[in-house]
């Protein structure tokens, strides 16, 4: 009889650990640094599983977890944890998207945009500026400690959302609408300075086009674009550092905004 209760009670902690594995794997499928392409899938599993030990004893001690008793409920219960971790990240790689989105328009606009490089975070053909911008945005959010607040948020995860416990809120998809626009919002506002550079030059370069006929205005203007557009993109940087200050402050917020929408 001790040998069954010994055997039922180390499958329920075997169960519930798999369970904390489970949402810790979330967050090194979509999240910024932790969840790069670039770094190998064996590194990020070991990584979930060295984070899940880590995690395991704190979970146990804040409640008892109770473990589906079925195949079914359990399979169920899988996705809804790997779902909260991947909420975590998917609220910090909204930022990226945006940065991305920026680069995107800037390199159109300057010209840049013939220049393809492979960015192998994303596995994705990138701009020279967009990948440049993705590549410092990454730098400065693991030199903020960016990523140990994504894994404080999850370790904050299991407090708010318990094992098996998590409900669908009716807010999360006007949560989720309103993060994904506010995705075309931030890469407007970084790449505004650029675009409206590039937007007098135009202008400019129209004029002196119906002024002076003669002048070909195709072999002075792209080198004009190109010059004005590297120049304001050097003269903004300062203040895109402290705006990746702010959008990482609001990320942090939305982070746990988001758990709470899940909690029960």
């Amino acid at each position: 009889m001790t040998e069954i209760d010994l055997f039922d009670i180390l499958q329920g902690q075997v169960a519930a650990f798999l369970l904390v594995l489970t949402r810790t794997s979330g967050i090194f499928f979509i999240s910024p640094f932790l969840g790069s392409l670039n770094i190998s899938y064996k590194v990020r599993a070991c990584a979930a599983v060295v984070l899940a030990v880590l995690l395991f004893p704190v979970v146990v001690k804040l409640y008892v977890v109770e473990v589906p008793a079925t195949t079914l409920l359990f399979a169920f219960t899988v996705v809804k944890e790997l779902f909260v971790g991947w909420l975590i990240g998917l609220v910090g790689y909204i930022v990226l998207s945006a940065v991305n989105m920026a680069g995107k328009i800037m390199d159109m606009q300057v010209g840049f945009a013939v220049v393809q490089m492979m960015d192998p975070t994303t596995q994705q053909q990138q701009g020279m500026i967009g990948t440049f911008l993705y590549n410092l945005t990454i730098i400065y959010f693991v030199i903020t400690n960016g990523h140990h607040v994504i894994i404080s948020a999850l370790a904050e995860s299991f407090r708010i959302i318990p094992l098996d416990s998590m409900v669908w809120n009716t807010s999360l998809p006007q949560l989720i609408n309103d993060l994904t626009a506010g995705v075309f919002l931030n890469g407007m506002k970084i790449a505004m300075p650029v675009t409206f550079a590039i937007l007098l030059t135009n202008v400019g370069m129209g004029i002196l086009a119906r002024t002076m006929p003669q002048m070909n205005i195709f072999v002075v203007g792209i080198p004009l674009q190109l010059t004005i557009g590297s120049g304001m993109l050097s003269m903004v940087l300062p203040f895109y550092i402290l705006f990746l200050d702010v959008v990482f402050n609001e990320m942090y917020a939305n982070i746990s905004i988001a758990l709470k929408a899940l909690a029960p």
